[in-house]
């Protein structure tokens, strides 16, 4: 296996693990230490550095700082979008779609829907044949958007803000034998 592989390798693993998924979302609006994402996420301080040191081993977050904290030093790790880990092998990639589909359900539990939030879902699903001039077109808008949301992202909380739920995947499909 080379270097480059173990690394895919170990990224999938690191997001495979519906936590972790969780961790990188909190980690895109702005920096938290693990005690602070343990008390986002009700997890116990030791789980979410394990969590933590699994995603930054694979290469999924960063560390973007350290402050001391009561004699000790606390790291604080972000979510650095720009820095795509998505596996490119086809299993692996097809294990990454199944735990954001997990996360999805999870999600969608936790949906304000119809009355509660008029006019404010998109909901789009569909197998399409496309020109691939303008498939590549969306495909970069939608990437646009996407990290347009990264960017615009504020920490969990933040007065003034509202929580929300974006999950995108778009791929190329084989063309069926007749």
């Amino acid at each position: 296996m080379s270097l480059g592989d173990a690394n895919r390798t170990a990224a999938l693993r690191a997001t495979a693990h519906p936590v972790r998924l969780r961790i990188m979302s909190l980690l895109t609006g702005a920096p938290m230490t693990a005690a602070e994402v343990a008390r986002e996420l009700g997890l116990t301080h030791a789980n979410a550095s394990y969590h933590l040191r699994n995603l930054l081993a694979a290469g999924m977050i960063v560390i973007a700082g350290e402050e001391k904290i009561r004699g000790g030093v606390a790291k604080r790790y972000r979510y650095d979008m720009s820095n795509d880990r998505a596996p490119e092998a086809t299993d692996e990639r097809r294990s990454l779609f199944t735990a954001l589909g997990h996360e999805l359900i999870r999600r969608s539990a936790e949906g304000r829907f119809g009355k509660t939030a008029p006019g404010r879902t998109v909901l789009g699903d569909g197998e399409f044949w496309i020109d691939p001039d303008k498939w590549q077109e969306i495909k970069n808008r939608v990437a646009e958007a996407v990290h347009e949301l990264h960017d615009a992202a504020q920490p969990p909380r933040t007065p003034g803000t509202i929580r929300t739920s974006t999950t995108v995947a778009m791929f190329e499909m084989e063309t069926p034998t007749p």
